[in-house]
């Protein structure tokens, strides 16, 4: 099972990945995160990143995934490919050849779940935290997600306390989600 939390940064995707991946570890099931690979680019990223620099964030998110989903049961992302794909839309415009890839890549995710901006963005040291920035990609990914009719599970900005157990439901209603692994902690 794959799943993944999307949106633009800052918004909480770390947070609920590994409250997930926990909860999915005390049910006893072999779990893994893909971090966000952006953190890890060589090249410059936010607004002053390159189209190589992109390119290489969407490359190393899939080889991220392939390289998890090897190894592990249940894998749970910090994005997926069509918000690694809005910072490059946002910066270059449509590059319809992996526009293209990006569409078909999203029929391997089990389960998304769009985490909205619910608040000021703290600085972290690598994340932009301009508000334009961050509300253009936000827009960006709902835009992708309706262009394509992509189903997905948005959580409630007003309800940001209680996303984690509305993400357990949906998991668990999950036809792949039906493991042992989400009751009350043990």
């Amino acid at each position: 099972m794959k799943i993944a939390f999307i949106g633009t940064h800052g918004v909480g995707k770390t947070t609920l990945c590994y409250e997930l991946a926990a909860a999915l570890k005390r049910g006893g099931v072999h779990v893994d995160i893909v971090k966000e690979v952006a953190r890890l680019s060589p090249l410059p990223i936010n607004r002053k990143t390159s189209l190589e620099a992109q390119t290489w964030i969407f490359m190393t998110q899939i080889a991220e995934e392939i390289r998890s989903a090897s190894q592990h049961d249940v894998v749970v992302c910090d994005r997926s490919v069509l918000d690694n794909y809005a910072y490059m839309l946002f910066a270059f415009g449509r590059q319809r050849s992996i526009e293209s890839f990006m569409y078909h890549w999203m029929k391997t995710y089990d389960l998304l779940f769009k985490v909205p901006v619910s608040g000021e963005v703290s600085a972290d040291g690598v994340r932009d935290t301009d508000a334009f920035f961050i509300r253009s990609i936000d827009q960006l990914v709902d835009s992708l997600l309706e262009e394509r009719k992509i189903a997905h599970e948005r959580l409630r900005p007003e309800e940001r306390a209680t996303w984690i157990g509305r993400v357990k439901e949906v998991v668990l209603a999950h036809p792949k989600g039906q493991l042992p692994l989400l009751s009350e902690p043990r």
